[in-house]
């Protein structure tokens, strides 16, 4: 199964649709989506080796637009689902707190979030229910998701083959090891 996802991946990688997948997998990975779009990004940078600051724009600049869905979504659905939840079992006053602290460290958590497989949509979605600084979320975000978008493409660009040919010998690995992270992510989220 990995297998012909793995392969169904690539194809679509090549094909002319590829930017547009790649900008709407960014756009929703940073609100809603599980899946990060370095799963697409790999393999069409793999495919044209010629683009891959082209792709890592694109991935950039849907991700952070992405990202201020995710804010928005904290910001407007937690006034009106959130709030009175909190309130309900009397921990209202709590999140106030949390807020608090959250946005001392806000910037760092966007950050760390966007360049890490830590799920940024998590902080996203936290950054915009704490009420984080607008313009110190949105330069934390493109700090961190150009970071992350053009060191992967730098890194493909210079050493494509070699790193396509390890992926497809260990694709059960790699997939493991991402779903490991993935679950830790989420895993270190509930303990803070």
């Amino acid at each position: 199964m990995i297998r012909r996802l793995y392969d169904w991946t690539m194809s679509l990688s090549r094909s002319r649709h590829a930017l547009r997948a790649l900008a709407i997998v960014s756009f929703i990975e940073s609100s809603v989506f599980p899946i990060p779009p370095d799963v697409l990004m790999i393999p069409m940078i793999i495919a044209r080796p010629s683009r891959a600051f082209l792709i890592a724009g694109i991935a950039t600049v849907a991700s952070v637009l992405g990202a201020l869905l995710g804010y928005y979504i904290g910001a407007a659905l937690f006034d009106t689902i959130g709030q009175p939840v909190l309130d309900f079992y009397g921990k209202g006053e709590y999140f106030d707190a949390f807020a608090v602290k959250y946005n001392d460290w806000g910037a760092w958590a966007v950050l760390i979030a966007g360049i890490t497989p830590f799920p940024f949509k998590v902080i996203t979605i936290a950054s915009g229910v704490t009420g984080l600084s607008l313009p110190v979320f949105i330069v934390a975000s493109i700090i961190a998701r150009a970071f992350r978008f053009f060191l992967v493409a730098a890194l493909l660009w210079k050493f494509g083959q070699p790193i396509q040919d390890f992926i497809e010998r260990r694709l059960g690995l790699v997939f493991t090891v991402f779903m490991v992270l993935l679950v830790g992510g989420f895993a270190v989220l509930k303990v803070l």
